[in-house]
């Protein structure tokens, strides 16, 4: 037997019912991609059905997205305070049910109702199963499982949008959000009983008092069980407050600038690139292949950031990412209208925004501890990404007021390389090389 169940999950080579609460993370996180993107994939034949702009459908994105921010405002503290599984099993349901009533929506307004609600899942689920990506994974493999669950969004991307593509193909825009709502309906009761609570949830909440459990959660787990709980903390009753105490304010400041200047960027390029290939003079399905791109440059860059990441620098190498996709999203702007240049490049952006976003995710798994964790990622990315909602608005304005995709381009270029910038402050600095607690 040994000593502490936290120590056995850190310690000791992963299982594979561990490695299987990783990939069902990626997968959640996948579902949440696609749910996020969908509403850019049916945006072109929205905008010609009902005859609206791009200033209108700016404001649609965004509902999305002010409601992400409330999820993730609103939900993971109840993650650090009920669990991670009960919340997870929340906000499923609530995305299932929001997509298959935007599927229904007969005008803008319902759309944008139905839109604000799903993003209170998207914005509940993401935190919550980053911090589950960290707590069951040991300390070796910590950075690759978070990196690995981050790039399910560009999975997400990549699949959903293979899949949008051959759907609007052959029917309308409602197709999309029926496809969502259907696979979040299918992955609830995989997540229900596949999906233990955290053992490091659990011993942190309840102490000594988790023992039963946590052995119980070990055996599942395929390992051996523990003889004690170490207490080492007070079971856990801070809020969000405790991000603003003296010793945490500075790295919730820089961590939720970063992340917020960061996602503008990632969000201009994920919810405007369908509309600008149609602009281009290339149809809707071009739009989304173009999409797709972007999600594979994801999907490769997440994997191989989150596989370096065991054995380099994550900050300095987040900072790298960060100012080369704000190169990149310059160099997007002023691309021709050629197809497979316009791929080259996605893919290449792709390969950035989304190594960048999953090494934000990493290093929030490591910069607040257990009683924190669910929380502290809530507010970093539900902060971020409600400074953020006023992205796609401006956007569509600018657009909509005659200025270029290589203008605009610049303009929302310099949120990520600002953002790499933030991360060389000392206090990340720190923060990135201390133990995580």
């Amino acid at each position: 037997m040994n000593n502490d169940p936290r120590d056995i999950i850190n310690r000791e080579p992963m299982k594979a019912r561990q490695i299987l609460v990783i990939g069902l993370c990626v997968f959640l996180n996948a579902l949440d991609g696609f749910d996020i993107l969908a509403i850019t994939f049916a945006a072109p034949g929205i905008m010609q059905d009902w005859s609206i702009g791009k200033d209108v459908m700016g404001i649609v994105f965004s509902a999305g997205l002010l409601s992400m921010t409330l999820g993730s405002f609103v939900l993971p503290p109840l993650a650090d305070r009920i669990g991670r599984r009960k919340i997870t099993l929340i906000c499923l349901v609530i995305m299932s049910g929001g997509m298959f009533l935007s599927a229904l929506s007969s005008d803008i307004y319902h759309l944008a109702f139905w839109r604000f609600i799903t993003g209170l899942g998207i914005g509940g689920m993401i935190p919550t199963i980053n911090a589950i990506s960290s707590e069951f994974s040991n300390e070796k493999r910590r950075n690759f499982s978070v990196c690995v669950m981050g790039i399910g969004y560009a999975i997400g991307g990549f699949v959903g949008g293979s899949a949008a593509a051959v759907l609007l193909s052959h029917f309308a825009w409602p197709s999309v959000f029926i496809f969502g709502g259907c696979a979040a309906l299918l992955i609830l009761p995989v997540a229900y009983f596949f999906m233990p609570e955290s053992i490091e949830f659990l011993v942190t909440r309840k102490g000594q008092e988790a023992l039963p459990e946590a052995n119980a959660i070990l055996r599942t787990l395929g390992h051996s069980e523990a003889e004690e709980i170490r207490i080492s903390e007070t079971p856990a009753k801070a809020g969000i407050m405790e991000l603003f105490t003296r010793d945490k304010l500075r790295l919730t400041l820089a961590l939720t600038f970063s992340y917020l200047l960061n996602i503008m960027t990632v969000y201009y390029i994920l919810t405007w690139v369908p509309s600008i290939v149609t602009d281009l003079g290339f149809d809707k399905v071009n739009g989304t292949q173009v999409s797709v791109w972007v999600s594979v440059g994801g999907i490769i860059g997440g994997a191989l950031f989150g596989w370096v990441a065991t054995f380099r620098d994550l900050r300095k190498m987040l900072i790298a990412l960060m100012l080369s996709a704000g190169v990149l999203v310059i160099i997007f702007g002023q691309v021709p209208p050629d197809l497979m240049l316009l791929k080259i490049v996605g893919f290449l952006l792709g390969f950035c925004i989304y190594g960048s976003t999953v090494g934000l995710f990493a290093l929030l798994a490591r910069s607040y501890p257990t009683t924190l964790r669910a929380t502290g990622t809530g507010f970093v990315v539900g902060a971020g990404r409600g400074g953020s909602t006023i992205g796609p608005v401006i956007v569509g304005f600018l657009l909509a007021a005659g200025f270029g995709i290589p203008e605009v381009s610049i303009i929302m270029a310099s949120g990520a390389i600002i953002a790499g910038l933030i991360l060389l402050l000392p206090v990340v600095a720190r923060q990135s090389t201390a133990p995580q607690a």
